[in-house]
């Protein structure tokens, strides 16, 4: 035990020497913001916290920690829904934190890409998108926190998946420290490239468990000029399926964003986030947040809405709809979908869920699900909303003053409901949180043997010491 435990000191005087003062976090409180997760559900142990501030300080890093066996956790936002970017109870670890890895490396307005370091936070790579007169697509509420390794490594989705599809589709190319601590530079801005096997697509999705992302190339799109956003309500989300039948229709390319939201999540804004209204003068069932947009003036954009709300409601689909007529209004409209999460956690205890099924399946997958859980638990109430354009709903069970033990007991058996349910629909159990350590047991349970097995064969060419995010996926 002495032997490990001057092993152990000896790595760790030699990380505080790789990354200095500035990169070394030695204050208990900011310790334990590394190692507790975005829901406050996991917390594990930190032999240290390490900030590097260049890829090749990472790489140091985690040739060091390689060396001497020491576990490492990359964190980019820790804004992970699913426990995948903190250390696991009983397993301590260094915390390699990527947030001092902050340079825009590149913006080119010819290609229409950039190159972007891991620690970038969205919102600012955003920023600095438009202000080159591009777009940087990927979109979703935590955009002021979640920094760029974090989203490459969960591929994060968003709201605008219907137009431009996930981080995945928005990566050109990656930079990668290696368990071992080599680095891979796969920072290509090509478009078109079979030259054998897209090594960077391992990494993204990976959850940090086959490597560290330190810098990315993502594909930028030119920058949006005409917009509108609709605030619909409709009678179900079959009505809502007939509505986006009409807009991909209607408004083809234009369309962005097609968001479902049930009365009951509204009404949880409505409830607990200040300055929040209603934005139709009678209630819906369900609603729809629609948003087109064009990166050219548009003459015709304003007609093919119209044409829409005409053509939808004499098809019985709209019970009401308001098209926002200034970008305050469509700022507040958004901000009625981006706070449903808040409006929950201030709700009370609840259970969530990230699934996907195809989109024509949707409703059957609200109407069957909501009955199976609120008859498993009296009193719950289902709260789903989310991107009916590419079939995710966040599918969660509100239980506003319930014993959090009694529920937290309860939650297996729940989640088989929908799972399963899920599984019938040929769905998926994870759209866009990732696996992390929420579902780590039931994506064992749920795909099949020769996956896991391909997965694991993955793991350990890449990882064979398995210090690289430990119980994390697998």
């Amino acid at each position: 035990m002495a032997g490990r435990a001057a092993s152990r000191q000896g790595t760790l005087v030699a990380l505080r020497a790789i990354v200095g003062e500035a990169g070394w976090v030695g204050d208990p409180e900011a310790i334990a913001a590394h190692t507790l997760d975005w829901r406050r559900r996991w917390r594990g142990p930190a032999l240290a916290v390490v900030k590097p501030a260049s890829t090749a300080e990472v790489a140091e890093v985690v040739a060091v920690c390689a060396k001497a066996g020491v576990p490492v956790v990359p964190q980019a936002g820790n804004t992970s829904l699913v426990g995948g970017a903190v250390p696991r109870a009983g397993e301590p670890s260094v915390v390699l934190s990527v947030s001092r890895l902050r340079s825009i490396r590149r913006i080119d307005p010819i290609d229409g890409t950039m190159v972007v370091e891991a620690g970038c936070v969205l919102a600012d790579v955003q920023r600095e998108a438009r202000a080159a007169g591009w777009l940087l697509p990927l979109a979703l509420a935590a955009e002021g926190t979640a920094e760029i390794g974090g989203l490459l490594s969960t591929n994060a989705g968003g709201v605008h998946v219907l137009r431009y599809g996930t981080a995945r589709q928005l990566t050109l190319g990656l930079e990668v420290v290696l368990p071992d601590g080599r680095i891979w530079d796969g920072l290509r801005l090509l478009r078109k490239d079979n030259t054998g096997y897209d090594l960077k697509q391992l990494f993204i999705g990976a959850e940090g468990t086959l490597g560290i992302v330190t810098a990315a190339a993502l594909q930028l799109s030119p920058g949006l000029r005409d917009r509108r956003v609709l605030w619909l309500g409709v009678r179900d989300p079959h009505a809502a399926l007939g509505v986006l039948a009409q807009a991909r229709h209607e408004l083809g390319e234009a369309l962005v964003a097609f968001e479902l939201i049930s009365r009951v999540a509204l009404e949880l804004v409505l409830a607990h986030v200040p300055g929040s209204s209603d934005p139709l003068p009678a209630p819906a069932s369900w609603y729809v947040l629609l948003e087109a947009a064009t990166s050219a003036a548009a003459p015709w954009l304003g007609n093919a809405v119209e044409r829409l709300l005409e053509t939808a409601a004499r098809a019985g689909l709209l019970c009401d709809a308001v098209v926002a007529s200034t970008s305050e209004q469509e700022t507040a409209l958004w901000r009625l979908r981006e706070s449903i999460p808040e409006a929950e956690v201030r709700e009370g205890p609840s259970i969530k869920h990230d699934i996907a099924v195809p989109v024509s399946r949707v409703p059957a997958l609200v109407a069957q699900g909501a009955a199976l859980l609120e008859a498993a638990w009296p009193g719950g109430r289902v709260v789903a909303f989310g991107h009916l354009g590419d079939g995710n709903l966040h599918f969660n069970l509100s239980c506003p003053g319930a014993d959090p033990v009694a529920l937290r007991a309860a939650e297996p058996r729940l989640n088989a409901l929908i799972f399963d349910l899920v599984g019938r629909l040929e769905g998926t159990i994870s759209a866009e949180h990732g696996i992390g350590q929420l579902r780590r047991e039931e994506l064992a349970a749920r795909r099949s043997p020769l996956e896991l097995e391909l997965m694991r064969r993955i793991k350990q060419a890449l990882d064979p010491a398995g210090i690289m995010n430990p119980g994390k996926v697998l």
